[in-house]
C-alpha cells in the first residue's frame, strides 16, 4: 500500500475530505479528522477506539501499531503502508469513519432533545 491508496479509501468514506493538520493530510468527516498520512508519507493513522484497535493490532501485528503515548492509548493506530492491504485498511478505516458518524448523529439528537427542552419551557 502507498499513502496514495490510503487517500483514495479514506476520500472513498461518504462525507470524508481532506484538509491538512500539521502539516500532513489529515481526512475528516463532520469536521472530525478519523484518518490521517504521516509527513513522512510511509505510515497513516486510523482513529479507532482501543478495544478496535486491539483486535487490529491482535489479527495484524505488522500492520497496525498504537501512535505514541495518550494518542495510542486513546485508540490513535498507525498503519505501517508497507505491510498493509487494502482489505484490512479499508476495514480499519470504515470503522474510524463509522465511530465519528455515530457520534455526530449522536450529538445531533442530543442537541435536539435540548432544544426541545428549553422550548416547552419557555411556553
Amino acid at each position: 500500500m502507498t499513502a496514495k491508496d490510503f487517500r483514495r479509501i479514506a476520500l472513498g468514506m461518504e462525507g470524508a475530505v481532506e484538509a491538512s493538520h500539521m502539516n500532513h493530510p489529515d481526512f475528516r468527516v463532520n469536521g472530525k479528522i478519523f484518518a490521517t498520512i504521516h509527513a513522512d508519507h510511509v505510515q497513516g493513522m486510523v482513529k479507532l477506539t482501543p478495544e478496535q484497535q486491539d483486535r487490529f493490532m491482535r489479527e495484524h501485528p505488522a500492520m497496525f501499531h498504537p501512535a505514541a503515548g495518550a494518542w495510542g492509548r486513546g485508540g490513535s493506530t498507525m498503519v505501517t503502508f508497507a505491510h498493509a492491504t487494502d482489505d484490512a485498511v479499508g476495514e480499519a478505516m470504515t470503522m474510524a469513519w463509522q465511530n465519528l458518524a455515530r457520534q455526530a448523529k449522536n450529538e445531533s439528537s442530543t442537541r435536539r432533545a435540548k432544544a426541545a427542552r428549553v422550548g416547552r419551557t419557555r411556553k
